[in-house]
C-alpha cells in the first residue's frame, strides 16, 4: 500500500517523522469486540461540509484515513440520505488492500449497510446496482420497497415508527458484521449517540474557516453528554489535524 499524504505523531509519542500504512493501520486497528467507528471530516469552525458537500473538506491526508478505515471495517453504516447526496458509488477497494483483507481473514470488500426508514432508494445507484458483495439495509418493519430492491440488497427490519438501531446493529453483529464503520450523516451519528452505540470517533480537521451555513456532524434530538477519550492526534504537512477518540 502506498504511504500516500505525509502524516506524523503529535500525540501521543510525538515524532516529526512521517509514519508508513502499517504504523497507520497500528493506530487504528480493528477492536477485539463488536465495535462502531464514526468517522468524519469538519472546518476548524465546525462545519460538516463546504458548498453543501463533504468532500470540499476532504484533503489528501484525510483520504488516506478515509481509505484505509475502509479496509478494516466489516460494514460501512450509511444514512439513505447521505448516500444519496454524496452520490455513493460501490464499495470497491485496490488489490493490495483487498490482498490486506484476504491475509487477515476479512472478505476481500466490506459490506454496504444502508439505514433507511423510508426506503426512499434506488435500486439502479451504483451503490447498489455494481456492489461487489450484495448490500444490507436496515429498515423499519412496514416500510415499502421500491421495485427492484430486494433484488439488489437484503432487507433488515427492525422498529415500528422508526429503525431500531439497537436491534438493527445486533443482527449486523449476528451476521458477522462486528467492526462497523459510519460515514454518516448527522442525523444518524446523532440516533447512534442517543442510542449510546457509538465506540469511537475519527475526526479530520480541515485547516479552512467554511463561514456560517453548514450544519454540525451531528443533528437530531438532544442526548446524554458521554465521555469519550482521546486516543492519537496525528498531523498532516497541509495542516490537517486527525483525532482518534474512543471508550477502549
Amino acid at each position: 500500500m502506498s504511504n500516500g499524504a505525509p502524516i506524523s505523531v503529535l500525540w501521543p509519542d510525538p515524532s516529526p517523522e512521517p509514519v508508513d500504512d502499517d504504523t497507520l493501520i497500528a493506530r487504528y486497528g480493528r477492536a477485539g469486540q463488536p465495535h462502531l467507528r464514526m468517522n468524519f471530516v469538519t472546518s476548524v469552525d465546525g462545519a460538516v461540509s463546504l458548498d453543501g458537500y463533504s468532500a470540499g473538506l476532504s484533503g489528501a491526508p484525510d483520504k488516506r484515513v478515509f481509505g484505509l478505515l475502509r479496509m478494516l471495517c466489516d460494514a460501512l453504516l450509511v444514512a439513505a440520505g447521505t448516500l444519496r447526496h454524496e452520490g455513493y458509488r460501490a464499495i470497491r477497494l485496490d488489490e493490495r488492500r483487498r490482498a490486506w483483507r484476504r491475509s487477515h481473514g476479512l472478505t476481500e470488500y466490506p459490506t454496504l449497510v444502508v439505514v433507511s426508514g423510508s426506503l426512499d432508494l434506488d435500486p439502479a445507484q451504483a451503490a447498489f446496482a455494481d456492489a461487489p458483495v450484495r448490500p444490507v439495509v436496515l429498515t423499519r418493519r412496514d416500510a415499502t420497497a421500491p421495485p427492484g430492491l430486494t433484488r439488489v440488497a437484503d432487507l433488515v427490519r427492525h422498529g415500528e415508527d422508526r429503525v431500531d438501531l439497537v436491534a438493527g446493529l445486533a443482527d449486523l453483529r449476528r451476521r458477522g458484521l462486528g467492526q462497523l464503520l459510519c460515514e454518516g450523516g448527522p442525523h444518524l451519528f446523532g440516533a447512534l449517540t442517543a442510542a449510546d452505540l457509538v465506540d469511537e470517533v475519527c475526526l479530520s480537521i480541515a485547516p479552512l474557516l467554511a463561514g456560517a451555513g453548514p450544519g454540525r456532524i451531528t443533528a437530531g434530538a438532544p442526548s446524554p453528554a458521554r465521555h469519550l477519550p482521546l486516543r492519537h492526534v496525528l498531523r498532516a504537512d497541509d495542516g490537517t489535524l486527525l483525532l482518534r477518540h474512543a471508550r477502549h
